[in-house]
């Protein structure tokens, strides 16, 4: 018989994007529309975690992806402290055209942060379409 350890209880996203970022509302709506919800079990450093998005923000920028709340996530993970860890988690549209990743405090109760990028590759006439 499996314990509730073992089958965490996951917490109810839709409800926890409450915008924190510009990305909240699109990922409510890809929840909505049955996008798949995953929470990671692991809990990485802040540290690691805003380099990750940070390099991403410049990757994104530079090849000209279009992202939702990606650069106030990196400045939201900048604000916290460094010892602190973190999960994460991705909302995958259903018509996969969005990827959203969630930034959650270590237990998980709290939403910190959400970023959306766009699948599609980039436009080559149309350049960067980052929207704030």
């Amino acid at each position: 018989m499996a314990t509730e350890d073992e089958n965490p209880i996951q917490p109810d996203v839709t409800a926890m994007l409450k915008g924190q970022t510009s990305a909240c509302k699109a990922a409510r709506d890809a929840i909505a529309a049955g996008g798949e919800v995953v929470i990671y079990d692991g809990q990485p450093p802040v540290w690691m975690v805003l380099g990750i998005a940070a390099t991403r923000l410049r990757r994104s920028l530079k090849i000209g992806l279009t992202t939702l709340g990606l650069d106030e996530t990196v400045e939201i993970l900048r604000a916290r402290h460094r010892d602190e860890q973190l999960r994460t988690g991705n909302i995958g549209a259903a018509d996969r055209a969005w990827l959203f990743t969630l930034y959650f405090n270590a237990t998980g109760t709290e939403l910190l942060a959400c970023s959306g990028l766009n699948r599609e590759a980039p436009s080559k006439a149309g350049g960067q379409k980052l929207q704030l």
